[in-house]
């Protein structure tokens, strides 16, 4: 077979499942932390029974080693079928396994990935609240020491923006070792048992009435040496390859699940009786050209991701396009729908495009910020494309 007619049996046979397996009422079964929690770890399992959850892992992994455009045909099918978002595994499956598979240990390859498939959540440790952008300001602190007979690491400090950390079972972990030289040089990265004791977490309530953040207190916490990731010290290389892991099929997948909820404004627009409203189908018109511009973009980006030209900046685009095409579908919907729209309703946790267009506008703004302001991708774009000149340090206003 050709290599474009193995994608399309891949695509029938991803949509085969899907006509079986999806669940249809997940947004309903998602109206509370805990109900959302059971509908991502029992879709989350489907999927890695069926191979579907984890392509972009290697091949010793079910359902791994698959292409780029393999990848790409699975998560267009994903986000067309309208099944959930795997937000609660988002970490475990990018983050914890780039790290993991690039920079751990063989033992520790071997013990915490087959964990991650059998359902254990990873969350992220690395901003606090005085080093969100500036992340190389981190100053929780562990200190070396001998206890019980064993070499830990006795950790203190605060993180904060740490996804899904009350539902978490481990912490990719960075903290300070050492305050000579340059303050990339005495970061350390350690694997944290979410359970060890000194743990505690406070889930942040944010303004659309999700608790998708929260924040990790560390006090004299043990963290055994060998938990370690690389050499004391070496942490900010390691952190790298956890922040590069997520760009990429996640901005082409959501790109395609915005595309998929313009339904909704469309819907909404006939239940308000907007049809003959010129001026409002104009506006629709030029969000349906954005949503298809933004698309098209991810698709250029992964397409010269598989031909090996992508460049640095690239991704950037994608993101501040989505972030921007995000907002406009939101907004949209919200003015459409006027004050009727703008009361107390439920909300899917874990949804983007959730119906609640009050609560899907506010939580639209976090993605002007979430995973790097839009002006550090605008940084990133002139500086590493245009190769513009960088703003003089120290500058002041």
């Amino acid at each position: 077979m050709t290599e474009n007619a193995d994608l399309e049996a891949l695509r029938a046979e991803v949509r085969r499942f899907l006509e079986a397996e999806k669940p249809h009422d997940w947004r309903d079964a998602s109206r509370t932390q805990e109900d959302f929690v059971k509908t991502q770890r029992d879709w989350f399992a489907k999927l890695v029974e069926a191979g579907y959850a984890i392509p972009h892992w290697p091949a010793a992994f079910p359902g791994g080693g698959r292409s780029l455009a393999e990848q790409k045909v699975i998560y267009e099918e994903l986000a067309k079928a309208d099944c959930p978002r795997l937000l609660l595994s988002f970490v475990s499956t990018y983050h914890a396994f780039a790290t993991l598979h690039e920079c751990a240990s063989d033992e520790q390859r071997a013990k915490y990935l087959p964990r991650i498939l059998e359902g254990e959540t990873w969350c992220q440790g690395f901003s606090e609240p005085g080093a969100g952008s500036d992340l190389a300001a981190i100053k929780t602190k562990a200190v070396r020491e001998t206890r019980g007979g064993r070499e830990v690491y006795v950790v203190n400090g605060q993180k904060v923006w740490s996804t899904m950390a009350q539902f978490a079972d481990m912490c990719l972990l960075l903290v300070r070792t050492s305050s000579d030289g340059p303050k990339q040089a005495g970061i350390t990265y350690l694997l944290m048992d979410m359970k060890s004791p000194g743990v505690s977490v406070s889930p942040i309530h944010q303004i659309q009435g999700d608790e998708e953040f929260a924040e990790i207190f560390l006090d004299n916490v043990e963290i055994p040496v060998e938990q370690r990731v690389g050499e004391e010290g070496k942490g900010w290389a390691v952190a790298q390859a956890t922040l590069a892991s997520e760009r990429g099929l996640t901005l082409m997948e959501l790109s395609y699940r915005m595309r998929g909820a313009l339904g909704r404004v469309a819907k909404l627009i006939r239940e308000y009786g907007r049809e003959d409203d010129q001026g409002m189908l104009r506006d629709f018109g030029e969000l349906v050209a954005e949503v298809d511009a933004v698309c098209a973009t991810a698709d250029r980006f992964l397409d010269n991701r598989i031909k090996g030209i992508e460049r640095i900046g690239d991704a950037s685009i994608v993101k501040n396009a989505y972030s921007r095409a995000l907002r406009a579908y939101s907004k949209l919907g919200l003015r459409i729908g006027g004050v009727g729209e703008q009361y107390v309703a439920p909300i899917t946790f874990g949804d983007l495009n959730t119906g609640n267009w009050m609560a899907d506008f506010m939580n639209s703004y976090a993605w002007t910020i979430a995973g790097g302001s839009e002006e550090v991708q605008r940084n990133i774009i002139a500086e590493r494309m245009l190769e513009m000149p960088r703003e003089p340090k120290n500058w002041v206003l």
